[in-house]
């Protein structure tokens, strides 16, 4: 199943699964058609209810409401839970307070990205990490061996071992009891006006509206048990993540839906971080490119100024050596105009191949890109071309090119231009 050497790199093969619904998709069969039901990372789930761009807009102008159970949620707990998770994760854990949530990284002692998370401290000694859900079996699978010594945690030191072994617990798995949890998002600028619509106490009111970002409250959401948590994943200025027991999900998925919010698949999620600029695990994190932190425009999450975090060596050499970047890119997006697709090739004013396409998806009349390109090379309102790489035998026969390197001269098929890293809305 998985291996580790002392090179430090770790892999996992994932197991060949069935999928299956999550716990809302009989909720999700009533909005919508099967066929716009698809299997990502091993959970069926709505691709759209309505139309991507329709849901996109409903994030942007109202509010969105995502079924984000399919997401990994880990509990750590126990003494000295708080060097552990410093010890495996990048960004400090020991300043974290209580009710607040960090960004940060897993990563293997060669460097590599296991999995971008999202830390909660619940209490002195109670944490909930927040995982990808194509990583959480693997995740899982890594901290196990973590605590049982079975991983090289420093390619200078292969003997060095981890001090601390605090309780792990999946808290999907309803073994966990009335602390099990799932995830629902709730995204754009009317979502708070929707949780009020089922909140009549005036003191959680007061709670939430001030609620900071990556900070969260724990409450009785319309009389359900709910962490209600200011995060999000679609760039929008106000957006909630509400984790509930699975057995609630759908009574507060109807609450919000009766409440205006609008539902939203994967498609807008995607789109909607695309436009915002945020990476997505094998596209702009790791993947075919082992993009890191620092070349994904993350490196505030990566505190080198800490003793020791598995990885470090690595990410210290990084920061040496790392000639490339994600940048984000606008591009021409209305009716007619071939979707730019991942790996197109990104060309610079003068036709030279800088790079590649690693996500793209429209959004209104633009297309937004997200591309992995040279460091120095791509500044915000550089003029950018896109080579579309051959979609189909004929396009081969024509000389369209099925891949690109960079250093190659191409004319490009669309023009658009740089713009700043992040969007904000």
């Amino acid at each position: 199943m998985k291996k580790n050497d002392y090179s430090g790199k770790f892999t996992f093969e994932s197991p060949q699964v069935q999928p299956t619904g999550t716990v809302l998709y009989e909720e999700h069969l009533k909005l919508t058609d099967k066929s716009h039901i698809a299997d990502f990372a091993g959970y069926l789930m709505p691709l759209w209810y309505s139309s991507i761009s329709a849901e996109h807009a409903a994030v942007r102008q109202t509010a969105g409401i995502f079924d984000c159970t399919h997401m990994g949620i880990l509990e750590i707990s126990g003494a000295k839970a708080v060097e552990f998770l410093n010890d495996i994760t990048t960004n400090d854990v020991v300043r974290l307070s209580i009710g607040g949530a960090q960004y940060s990284y897993i990563l293997d002692a060669a460097g590599n990205v296991l999995d971008d998370i999202i830390v909660y401290r619940r209490a002195e000694n109670k944490f909930m990490a927040v995982v990808n859900a194509a990583n959480n079996l693997k995740i899982k699978a890594y901290l196990e061996e973590l605590k049982n010594n079975q991983v090289t945690i420093d390619t200078e030191n292969p003997g060095k071992k981890l001090k601390h072994k605090p309780d792990i617990c999946d808290m999907k798995d309803l073994s966990t009891g009335a602390d099990c949890r799932v995830d629902i998002a709730l995204q754009g600028p009317a979502a708070k006006d929707a949780i009020f619509a089922i909140i009549e106490d005036r003191k959680i009111r007061e709670e939430i509206e001030n609620l900071k970002p990556f900070h969260f409250i724990e409450v009785a959401l319309a009389g359900v048990d709910c962490i209600i948590s200011r995060t999000g994943y679609t760039g929008a200025k106000t957006g909630f993540e509400l984790f509930v027991h699975p057995s609630k999900a759908a009574q507060i998925w109807h609450k919000l839906l009766q409440a205006g919010a609008v539902p939203c698949g994967l498609g807008a999620r995607d789109s909607l971080r695309i436009e915002a600029g945020l990476p997505l695990y094998g596209h702009e994190l790791a993947g075919p490119y082992n993009i890191s932190p620092f070349e994904a425009g993350y490196s505030w999450a990566v505190k080198l100024e800490k003793t020791f975090f598995v990885g470090k060596t690595a990410m210290q050499q990084k920061t040496r050596t790392y000639n490339m970047r994600v940048a984000r890119v606008e591009l021409p997006g209305t009716k007619g105009i071939r979707p730019v697709r991942q790996n197109d090739g990104v060309l610079d004013r003068n036709g030279l191949c800088i790079g590649w396409v690693s996500s793209c998806a429209r959004a209104g009349e633009k297309q937004f890109a997200l591309a992995y390109v040279n460091r120095e090379t791509t500044k915000e309102k550089d003029p950018i071309g896109i080579y579309y790489l051959a979609r189909n035998t004929t396009q081969i026969q024509q000389g369209k090119k099925q891949t690109v390197q960079k250093g190659l001269n191409l004319e490009a098929d669309i023009l658009g231009m740089a713009v700043s890293r992040f969007a904000k809305f």
